[in-house]
């Protein structure tokens, strides 16, 4: 069924069709038909960040901006949801056609921009959400913040979001925001992660509650580039990497229709490579340093390379739209049985 309804709304464009998707996805779980569709999911509880998950499949950042979606999106068994990225203030992203399906390789490209109604709106829908799943928030700065102001923005939605977030997690991956990409590397990470590790404890003292910080890495790094950032989270303890964002490369893609478009492409031609940066991350972290795989996942056993390579947790975007959410079901079902 899935399969029919996924080539109709290739026929539309693909944003529009993202907005339908969910808009009709929210309309099933308010009339409760939406449960009734679905087969109970079983539990496969998992600890991670000192968090009990329900199952290790979460759906990535990116699908639900603004959480809008919160509650249709839990029914569909996820053990855990990461909404945004988030901006400080509103942003309407890149100019459209942002947002392009490569349905011969199972992928997508996107230069989204960061649209978002930002974290106030954010936070608004989040405390209004009838829902007892794990919601990680992934805070990003806005376009017009120069990349040296970047830890003013990434403050502001810390602060914001600490008592309604269960985990937070610093998006300086994402290849659609010029300079975002630099905040990886060298005195720039330090200075943002110094910062921003020195306010989580000032906020745990204040609020007698800690917040689990991740940081979402781009699959497009080299060993050495992979170990300078191991060594880095280590020195400030961050609670989890999530591992991968979107890449650049297109070696994958080449010749298909939209392959040049500018963005960061997701989708199958991403799971090898993305797996070996989980895998080259878990040589470099300490045992305890947890990892969040993303990043091409489009069956069962995509997520058991995953979580055989190190991870304790996957994340699933591309393989919804692609395979619908018995996909979600299929891999929690399949680490049960393997277990």
């Amino acid at each position: 069924m899935y399969s029919l309804l996924r080539n109709l709304m290739f026929k539309l464009d693909a944003e529009a069709a993202h907005h339908l998707a969910l808009t009709s996805l929210n309309w099933l779980e308010m009339t409760g038909l939406l449960r009734l569709m679905l087969p109970k999911m079983p539990t496969v509880p998992v600890q991670v960040m000192g968090l009990r998950f329900p199952n290790p499949v979460g759906l990535a950042a990116g699908l639900d901006k603004n959480a809008d979606y919160l509650e249709a999106l839990a029914v569909l068994g996820f053990g855990f949801i990461e909404v945004g990225t988030v901006t400080p203030r509103p942003q309407p992203g890149n100019a459209k056609p942002r947002l392009f399906r490569l349905p011969e390789a199972e992928a997508i490209i996107n230069r989204m921009g960061f649209n978002n109604l930002g974290v106030e709106h954010l936070l608004e829908q989040v405390q209004i959400a009838q829902t007892d799943t794990i919601v990680g928030i992934n805070i990003g700065k806005n376009i017009d913040t120069p990349v040296e102001k970047a830890v003013n923005d990434y403050l502001f939605s810390l602060e914001k979001v600490y008592t309604h977030a269960d985990y937070v997690t610093i998006n300086i991956s994402s290849p659609n925001t010029p300079g975002l990409r630099n905040l990886q590397f060298g005195e720039a990470l330090d200075n943002l992660l110094d910062t921003l590790k020195n306010r989580q404890q000032q906020l745990a003292q204040q609020h007698q509650r800690y917040l689990p910080m991740a940081v979402k890495v781009a699959p497009d790094l080299s060993l050495e580039e992979v170990q300078q950032l191991a060594e880095c989270f280590t020195r400030f303890e961050i609670d989890a990497v999530i591992a991968t964002n979107t890449t650049l490369a297109r070696d994958a893609v080449s010749g298909l229709k939209h392959a040049e478009e500018a963005g960061g492409l997701s989708g199958r031609p991403v799971l090898a490579a993305s797996t070996e940066i989980v895998r080259q991350f878990k040589q470099a972290l300490p045992a305890e340093t947890p990892i969040i795989a993303a990043g091409g996942i489009m069956s069962a056993e995509d997520a058991m390379q995953k979580l055989e390579a190190g991870a304790q947790l996957v994340q699933i975007y591309s393989g919804l739209i692609y395979r619908g959410p018995t996909l979600i079901q299929d891999i929690v079902k399949t680490i049960q049985v393997r277990r």
